[in-house]
């Protein structure tokens, strides 16, 4: 088993969609400050995360630029070459659980009953 667990701030508001087979997804940036800063500066990692089905459609509800989240899911790493040959990579996982660490003023926030959890869902991943 393979899982990772980031505790951030989103960097950016979620971006959602649809699959072509009607599967709703949320992806958002997390900001995880490291424990250690090099030369005394804060220093992060950013990890892309993607929800799917119910899971997204709480995390598009309550989810904004700024809040506080607890993602628990599987890792990956996405790799690519840019132009001149460097290599380059970022963290992604699939979000297994999502937790709201803050409301913010004004929102409502979400209860146990809005936010299921992967495990909850009975259909595969389309991934």
């Amino acid at each position: 088993m393979n899982k990772l667990m980031i505790i951030g701030n989103l960097v950016r508001d979620p971006e959602t969609g649809t699959t072509e087979s009607g599967v709703n997804w949320c992806t958002f940036t997390v900001a995880a400050r490291k424990r250690f800063h090099k030369d005394g500066e804060p220093d992060a990692e950013f990890v892309r995360v993607t929800a799917w089905r119910a899971l997204g459609d709480s995390c598009a509800k309550f989810l904004a630029k700024g809040k506080k989240v607890c993602v628990i899911g599987e890792p990956r790493v996405h790799a690519w070459s840019q132009e001149g040959g460097q290599a380059r990579g970022q963290m992604e996982m699939n979000a297994d659980e999502v937790e709201f660490l803050n409301s913010g003023s004004g929102n409502t926030a979400p209860t146990d009953a809005d936010v299921p959890q992967a495990g909850q869902e009975t259909e595969e991943r389309p991934y």
